[in-house]
């Protein structure tokens, strides 16, 4: 009998691993061949082996603390035992006896626990250790900006660890002196056998002691993103009665700690910490909560601009320097000038280049006209400029983009090994139209035809905004690729980009990931194919650079050799930026540090670091050595399609219409305040 109940638990085991780890761990190699295929392999392994490291770290010291805490809770004889009856006759359940016995498991399982919560901070050490100064100090604390970016979110998480970590072995060590009998209620009185008071006296000056910590040194630099002023950072009240609270809290928190310790060893711990413990929650409560309102009621709201003048300047730079504000150039306009003919024909190829397409109806006549079948989709519209016919010609274009939600019959073969890829892209002059008011169309049609010297030689979109799904490529089943009249041109992969089927094992690896048996059994697959998977390009450039922020709006270029490529605007953010205006999401630092360019054949990533003063991105550069290139080393005909990217223009609009002022009185009383003019459109108004 026990051999059979141990071939069903190893039995069970088996199952239970073949549900849960099997499709994570299936998840996870599917992974990295895809960070191998990019060449980003750095990316990968560096957040993986942190998330380790943190695992075992954090969870062998949270298992081996949690343990002996449990083990001093139990030593010694327990003279009067809590027996709890069985449903037999003369069967009792040795309480003290059954935690005892549990103290193992029970370490180990919390231990598990705890070192997999601490494994979403991989980003946050990592930063830590590779943390590059700003160069900028607050105007409080004379820190370094980096600070605040960097070691200050790690101190908190990290001492919020231990705080909660002492916590549970205080919610733990309690019931367990209290099943022993080192507890004991009397009426009127609560008594604490001395080793037991001494351990939880222990445990309560450690809670103390990191509660000092956390005043001192999260508390205390966190006031610099206050808001209970008239501003983001710290203000008149927060300067003159928060911070002197709480560094007398800090002090208090401290000898509370002693007295505790002090009560434990003489034998009297509740004597001792209902005063230390009470007179800590009474001074924070008088000093952090209704001292700051008195003062900030009856002692700032009667002259509010007058106190909080300095710091309304603290804030106003900081936001300016936050958000790059403080580069913008400011000129007056001196004069009205007259247009003459003489200065048509000077700027003649501007004028040439103003724009009379708006990109929303654009948008619908090249639905109308250029989407030829009703599985391709065009997206959006981007401008661009190129030199075409010996002239530099402002242009709109969008590209031609497979929908296979919208195929005739979705099957796996159509959607999955046929219809694979988008087709080229449609471009016009902003300037012209025909004598039927419709744009002039320089390239158009499928395959793609051109009317003027720009060619597209690679026109098959692998890599898009529709792509979300995966495709196989190099198959027995012939891929889609355009139609011409009546009739289907079919096309085979040239291209290196995708995971190799390869094995069979390979095959049912691949086949666990994308939940489909069909991959298995198919005989179009072979080991010779390749899948490409992650082909959203926003999707995409996010799974491989985590750490950074992407524009709303990528864009597609034609290169020199008529490939197309996607360019995307990527941002390094942070919410923890002193003194400085937040966003919705919290955010109060931005910078475009990077471009990101991504060939829409076969997928290869470039990354070009566009900010290099950036102290987030050199951070970023040295956690994951070898991804990212010098601006310098972009190629020509890329570079002359950069842009300035539009949600970082349309949140520095949107700011300098109030942080252009420099002056605090001005900027309290929002004199010169500035409006953005809004446009109609399809959804409502929309800033211009």
């Amino acid at each position: 009998m026990p051999r059979q109940r141990l071939a069903i638990l190893i039995l069970l085991a088996a199952v239970l691993g073949l549900v849960f780890f099997f499709p994570a761990a299936t998840g996870l190699l599917t992974d990295w061949w895809w960070f191998q295929e990019i060449g980003y392999q750095v990316v990968f392994t560096r957040e993986i082996v942190t998330k380790i490291v943190l695992f075992f770290g954090v969870g062998t010291f949270t298992g081996l603390l949690l343990f002996l805490n449990l083990r001093v809770a139990q030593r010694g004889v327990v003279p009067n035992p809590i027996m709890i009856p069985l449903g037999q006759p003369g069967q009792r359940l040795d309480v003290t006896a059954t935690v005892r016995r549990l103290s193992l498991p029970a370490s180990l399982g919390l231990g598990l626990l705890a070192g997999l919560g601490a494994t979403p901070a991989w980003d946050l050490v990592l930063r830590v250790i590779h943390r590059t100064p700003f160069g900028t100090t607050d105007p409080v604390f004379a820190r370094d900006i980096g600070f605040y970016v960097f070691s200050l979110p790690a101190l908190s998480a990290g001492i919020a660890t231990l705080s909660s970590l002492v916590v549970l072995l205080l919610l733990l060590m309690v019931p367990i002196y209290f099943v022993r009998g080192d507890i004991i209620i009397r009426p009127r009185q609560l008594h604490v056998e001395r080793s037991a008071g001494m351990h939880l006296a222990l445990l309560l000056a450690s809670l103390l002691v990191l509660t000092a910590l956390r005043l001192w040194f999260v508390e205390v630099p966190n006031l610099l993103f206050s808001s209970t002023g008239p501003l983001i950072g710290a203000s008149y009240t927060d300067m003159i009665a928060r911070l002197p609270a709480l560094k007398l809290t800090t002090i208090l928190a401290v000898v509370a700690a002693l007295v505790l310790l002090v009560g434990g060893f003489r034998g009297q711990l509740v004597r001792y910490g209902v005063w230390a413990v009470g007179a800590y929650i009474v001074v924070a409560v008088l000093g952090r909560g209704v001292s700051p309102q008195l003062i900030q009621k009856f002692v700032v709201a009667p002259t509010e601009l007058t106190r909080e003048t300095p710091y309304l300047q603290y804030h106003i730079e900081a936001t300016r320097k936050a958000w790059g504000l403080d580069e913008v150039e400011t000129r007056d306009l001196v004069s009205e000038a007259g247009l003459t003919l003489a200065d048509v024909r000077s700027n003649a190829a501007t004028i040439e280049n103003v724009r009379l397409w708006d990109r929303d109806p654009l948008l619908q006549t090249f639905g109308q006209l250029q989407e030829i079948r009703t599985y391709y989709d065009f997206v959006n519209v981007d401008d661009d400029r190129y030199w075409i016919d010996g002239k530099y010609r402002q242009v709109l274009l969008s590209p031609r983009e497979l929908n296979a939600a919208s195929l005739p019959t979705r099957t796996f073969i159509n959607e999955h090994l046929t219809f694979t890829h988008g087709m080229g892209l449609t471009l016009t002059p902003v300037n012209q139209v025909t004598t039927e008011g419709l744009p002039v169309l320089f390239i158009q049609d499928l395959p793609p035809t051109s009317s003027v010297s720009l060619k597209v030689t690679r026109p098959q979109i692998y890599f898009g905004e529709r792509t979300g799904e995966y495709v196989f490529v190099k198959t027995a089943q012939r891929e889609f690729d355009h139609p011409s009249g009546e009739e289907n041109v079919y096309a085979s992969y040239e291209g290196t980009g995708g995971v190799r089927v390869g094995s069979l094992l390979r095959r049912i690896i691949l086949a666990t990931r994308f939940a489909s048996s069909k991959i298995l059994f198919s005989g179009d697959i072979t080991s010779a194919s390749r899948v490409l998977y992650y082909r959203d390009i926003m999707g995409r450039a996010a799974k491989a650079f985590p750490f950074l922020r992407f524009d709303r709006d990528p864009y597609m270029m034609i290169a020199d050799d008529g490939t197309l490529k996607w360019i995307l605007d990527a941002y390094t953010v942070t919410n923890r930026y002193p003194y400085a205006q937040r966003l919705g999401d919290g955010t109060s630092y931005m910078r475009n540090s990077a471009k990101i360019v991504i060939d829409a054949y076969d997928g290869a990533f470039s990354a070009y670091v566009s900010e290099p003063n950036d102290p987030l991105i050199k951070t970023w550069a040295k956690i994951f050595p070898g991804i990212f290139a010098p601006m310098d080393s972009m190629p020509a005909d890329i570079r002359a399609h950069i842009r300035y990217p539009d949600d970082l223009y349309r949140v520095q609009t949107s700011l300098y219409t109030t942080y252009h002022m420099d002056s605090p009185v001005d900027f309290y009383q929002r004199e010169d305040q500035w409006q953005i003019p809004v446009v109609d459109v399809a959804d409502g108004s929309v800033p211009f």
